[in-house]
Parts: structure tokens; sequence; C-alpha cells
């Protein structure tokens, strides 16, 4: 399992949107994801940091089902 990077937030919404999440608004310095699953609408909230913390980074990781391997494949 790779390490979680730390990268800026237009690289981690591309690499969301690629995973089919979209971005559904944006306020200050927060954007709000979603995604339509049969059972729910998953949400996730990335901040526009330069860059976002590895901690962070991880927790959006968890909440989007995503495993870090998934995610830098993404990239």
């Amino acid at each position: 399992m790779s390490k979680v990077p730390s990268l800026n937030y237009p690289v981690v919404i591309s690499a969301l949107q690629r995973a089919g999440w979209v971005v559904v608004r944006q306020k200050g310095s927060h954007i709000r994801l979603q995604r339509n699953t049969p059972d729910s609408v998953k949400k996730i909230t990335v901040p526009a940091h330069k860059p976002i913390k590895r901690t962070t980074l991880a927790k959006i990781l968890t909440d989007a089902d995503l495993t870090v391997d998934v995610f830098l494949n993404l990239l």
C-alpha cells in the first residue's frame, strides 16, 4: 500500500472527477462534491488548500471509498 501524498487541491479534484464525483458547489475555500449511488447520494468536501495535508487527504479518500493505490492511478 502506498503512502498518502500531499497534493494541491486542483489535482485532487481532477482525480475525484475521474472516479465519478461531480463538483456541485463551492463556498469560500471548501469545494463540495457528490456521487449518486444506487442506495444514496454520497457527499465529500475538499478544502481549497495548496497543499492539502496528508491526514486530510486520507480522510477524504476514506469518505470517497477509494484506496490510496486506486487514487494514485487516477492522477
